[in-house]
């Protein structure tokens, strides 16, 4: 068995892996680990009683984080005409139609979320290979498939995120960065949680939330009260 380093002790000696702690808590230990030289992210991961092979127990939905999520996102958007100039003021940085669809097809990535007027969804349909396995598919539910083009990308910019449920029955995301002022923390976990609760299915009948755990990039992940 492997020694534990340096900043590996330390971690353990300031944390009860016997115990639960409430989301503020849990922040608190996180923002006393021994740091790193990058800003890590936070991050939330939620086990969930469904079966995500029913089509009625699908948990899908998207939430615009308070506080934003501490970096910058690129968007790419494909539109023409109108929609493409209204894309360009609202701030996207990429924006094209066919080229643009070719361009993807070849490999090119360079962005964190795609946009689409739903006249293109024919064409970036030819992309779900590319797409999918990434979680960039445009989704009329995620409001990346939209009319309102300035908006979507205005949201995502402000911190617009979408969850969705894995196929082991769990959600995994980031809602901020630990440099955050722990409130502004909070926040962002509040308004993230609280969009999982509203997304419970109603066939559901037993638990909804099995178990939640709060973790840094380098740091340990801790269990939550499941009341959060």
């Amino acid at each position: 068995m492997s020694k534990l380093n340096k900043r590996m002790k330390d971690i353990y000696s300031k944390v009860d892996t016997s115990r639960t702690y409430t989301a503020k808590e849990a922040l608190k230990v996180l923002k006393e680990m021994p740091q790193v030289k990058f800003d890590q992210s936070l991050e939330l991961a939620i086990k969930l009683g469904v079966d995500p092979r029913k089509a009625d127990q699908q948990v899908r939905g998207t939430v615009s984080l308070p506080k934003g999520t501490g970096k910058t996102v690129r968007v790419a958007v494909l539109a023409q005409g109108e929609k493409a100039t209204e894309a360009k003021n609202a701030g996207a940085d990429v924006v094209g139609a066919l080229e643009l669809v070719e361009k993807i097809k070849e490999g090119w990535l360079e962005f964190d979320a795609l946009i689409t007027t739903p006249d293109l969804m024919r064409e970036v349909g030819k992309l779900g290979k590319v797409l999918g396995p990434r979680g960039l598919m445009p989704t009329p539910k995620a409001g990346t498939v939209t009319t309102d083009i300035g908006k979507a990308v205005q949201e995502i910019k402000a911190g617009k995120v979408e969850f969705k449920v894995d196929k082991n029955s769990a959600i995994q995301l980031a809602f901020g960065k630990l440099s955050f002022p722990l409130e502004d923390a909070l926040e962002n976990f509040d308004a993230l949680f609280t969009a999982i609760q509203r997304a419970k299915p109603s066939s559901l009948k037993g638990a909804y939330i099995e178990s939640i755990h709060l973790s840094s990039t380098m740091g340990p992940g801790l269990k939550l009260n499941v009341s959060g």
